[in-house]
């Protein structure tokens, strides 16, 4: 095989590299969460799940892929040549691009809005981009989804998450 690195199995080696290193930057990202005092279950502790399942599953397409490349044949499905990512032409890729961009942004607001508004707004952009337009149905969802979350969080998991402007409700919550 002439020039492996056009392969859909580089690919795949480049795609786990890539997985690799950004489970180990959300790794050392996770190390930095408060602790809470007399928790079981810390707030790193379902991301660190999380980015454990995605390294043994990184590391399990880098061996995939490097066996590949070591013992591929022209008639190897993997020989085929990797499909270009097109961000003008390819939906698909803008559509996954756009939910990074959301995610960011649901990042960015998560301090200062708390999580329930900034939940309810990254619901709702989404709800509307996938094709949704019952607005009843849309708000509902947005805000009972959040709430619900929070209080599951907040009273039988003891984690603090940030409200925001709606800090008012762990007081309500501290009360039933």
């Amino acid at each position: 095989m002439k020039n492996k690195t056009k392969t859909l199995a580089f690919a795949n080696l480049v795609g786990a590299v890539l997985f690799i290193v950004i489970a180990i930057w959300a790794w050392f990202q996770a190390e930095g969460f408060q602790e809470v005092k007399g928790s079981y279950v810390q707030p790193a502790t379902f991301p660190k799940i999380m980015i454990i399942g995605l390294l043994i599953f990184s590391v399990l397409l880098l061996i995939q892929s490097l066996w590949k490349l070591n013992s591929m044949k022209e008639t190897d499905p993997l020989a085929v040549p990797a499909q270009s990512i097109n961000f003008i032409k390819d939906k698909s890729i803008a559509a996954g691009v756009l939910v990074i961009v959301l995610c960011i942004a649901f990042v960015a607001l998560f301090q200062p809005l708390g999580y329930v508004l900034s939940s309810f707004l990254l619901s709702m952009v989404i709800m509307y981009l996938i094709g949704k337009r019952n607005w009843v149905q849309m708000i509902l969802v947005s805000i009972l989804v959040p709430l619900v979350m929070w209080a599951i969080f907040y009273k039988l998991l003891a984690v603090n998450i940030p409200m925001g402007p709606l800090t008012f409700l762990r007081t309500l919550a501290d009360k039933i």
